[in-house]
């Protein structure tokens, strides 16, 4: 069973760093793009950060120049460095991937089950 699970999360002061990660696991032929989401309570789930196999990167301009995303193909996990992180940085972040379980089939969209980040003092 393919699944993405995330870690990283936690409370951190305004102005601190998080790093988030997240693997993908199960029978995976192939991941195309990852990247990051975000729901904070009231509010609608909003791209964060996103890459694809390539390299080729796209973040939200809420979050250019303090988060930074990054991924291991050979480990299929993605990561997400923010530093600067302010009040309205807390959310709910969901990890999420493009990925096809066996030659010739169709990538699917994955998610994972979302960790907190809460930017506090």
């Amino acid at each position: 069973q393919v699944q993405l699970v995330e870690s990283g999360g936690g409370l951190v002061q305004p102005g601190g760093s998080l790093r988030l990660s997240c693997a993908a696991s199960g029978s995976i032929f192939s991941i195309a793009t990852m990247g990051w989401y975000r729901q904070a309570p009231l509010k609608q789930r909003e791209l964060v950060a996103a890459i694809t196999s390539g390299g080729s990167t796209n973040y939200a301009d809420s979050v250019k120049g303090r988060f930074t995303i990054s991924r291991d193909n050979a480990k299929d996990t993605v990561y997400l460095q923010m530093n600067s992180l302010k009040p309205e940085d807390t959310a709910v972040y969901y990890c999420h991937a493009d990925m096809s379980e066996k030659p010739g089939s169709w990538y699917k969209n994955f998610w994972g089950q979302g960790t907190q980040v809460t930017v506090s003092s």
